[in-house]
C-alpha cells in the first residue's frame, strides 16, 4: 500500500510538463510499477497459502522469494527487468528525474534488505552481476546524459544487490553515496541546463567552477581512485573475495571499467573541447576592426 500511495503521489509531478514525451514517460512509469506491485501481491499470497505466513520475514517458498525479487528488481530497474528506466528518465525533466532516481529507490530498497535472507543468494549476485554489465554496456552508446545516468543507476544499484546478503551495512554505505553524488550530478546538469554530451562542452565557457565540480562528480560517480565513489567499490570486492567469490569479483571489477570509460568521456567533453562558440566576450579580436570605404 505504501509503495502504491508513493507511486501516485510522484505521477502528477512526472506529468507536469504536459509534453507528449513527459505523458509517455510516465504512462511506462506507472504500468511497471503497478505490475510490480501486483507480484509483490501474488508473492505474499502464495506464500501465505503454501506455507501459512503473512511476514515478509518469513517468506520461505522458491516461488515466492523469487517473485518477490523480481518484483523489486522491476521496481528498482535492476537487469535483466530494467528497459523501463532510461526511456522513462529520458522523458522527464532534470529535476524530477533527481527525484526518481534517489528518493523512488528507498522504499523498495528497504524491502529488499528485509527480504535479502530468505533469498536465494546465487539469484542476487547473478542480478548484481547483470545489472553492472548492463548498467556499464548500455551506457556506451549514448549522447543523452539522462539515459547514462539512468545506466549508470542501474550500475551503482546492481553493486548493492550483489554485496547484499554478505555485508548489508556495504549496501547501505554505497546507497548513501550513490545518492549524494547522483544528487550532485543532476544539480551541476541542471545548472548548466545541459542535456546532452555536446551541450556539455559550453559549460566550461558558463563558469569553469561549476564544470570542474562537475567533472569530479562524474569521476567520483564512476569509482577513480583519489575520490570517494571508490570506497564502497573496493569494500565490496574485497567482502566479495572474503566470502569466496573472488569470479564475481573479477567480473564486477571488469564491468566497473566500462563505466568508467563513458564517465571518461562525459569529463573529456567538459573540461578539455571547447566549443566552436561565436560570443564576442570570447572573441576580442573580432572588436578590432576598422571601417574601410573604398572608391566608387
Amino acid at each position: 500500500m505504501g509503495l502504491e500511495i508513493n507511486t501516485l503521489a510522484i505521477i502528477p509531478i512526472m506529468a507536469q510538463q504536459h509534453h507528449p514525451r513527459a505523458i509517455e514517460a510516465t504512462t511506462k512509469y506507472f504500468l511497471t510499477q503497478a505490475t510490480a506491485a501486483a507480484m509483490i501481491l501474488f508473492a505474499s499470497t502464495t506464500n501465505a497459502w503454501l506455507m501459512g505466513e503473512w511476514e515478509i520475514h518469513q517468506l520461505s517458498h522458491p516461488l515466492a522469494t523469487t517473485t518477490v525479487m523480481l518484483a523489486l528488481a522491476l521496481k528498482l530497474g535492476l537487469a535483466p527487468v530494467h528497459f523501463w528506466l532510461p526511456e522513462v528518465l529520458q522523458g522527464l525533466e532534470l529535476t524530477t528525474g533527481l527525484i526518481l532516481s534517489t528518493w523512488q529507490k528507498l522504499a523498495p530498497f528497504a524491502l529488499m534488505i528485509q527480504t535479502a535472507p530468505t533469498i536465494n543468494s546465487s539469484l542476487l549476485v547473478a542480478i548484481g552481476l547483470l545489472s553492472t554489465l548492463v548498467g556499464g554496456w548500455g551506457g556506451l552508446n549514448q549522447t543523452q546524459l539522462r539515459k547514462i545516468l539512468a545506466y549508470s543507476s542501474i550500475a551503482h544499484l546492481g553493486w548493492m544487490v550483489l554485496i547484499l546478503q554478505f555485508a548489508p551495512s556495504l549496501t547501505l554505505l554505497s546507497l548513501s553515496l550513490y545518492i549524494i553524488m547522483t544528487s550532485s550530478a543532476f544539480l551541476t546538469l541542471k545548472t548548466n541546463n545541459a542535456l546532452t554530451i555536446n551541450t556539455l562542452a559550453t559549460s566550461w565557457t558558463k563558469s569553469p567552477t561549476l564544470a570542474a565540480l562537475a567533472a569530479l562528480v562524474l569521476l567520483s560517480l564512476g569509482g577513480l581512485p583519489p575520490l570517494s565513489g571508490f570506497m564502497p567499490k573496493w569494500l565490496i570486492l574485497q567482502e566479495l573475495t572474503k566470502q569466496g567469490l573472488p569470479l564475481s569479483a573479477t567480473l564486477a571489477a571488469m564491468t566497473a571499467l566500462l563505466s568508467l570509460y563513458f564517465y571518461l568521456r562525459l569529463c573529456y567533453a567538459l573540461t578539455l573541447t571547447i566549443y566552436p562558440n561565436t560570443l564576442t566576450a570570447t572573441a576580442p579580436w573580432r572588436l578590432n576592426f576598422t571601417m574601410v570605404t573604398l572608391p566608387l
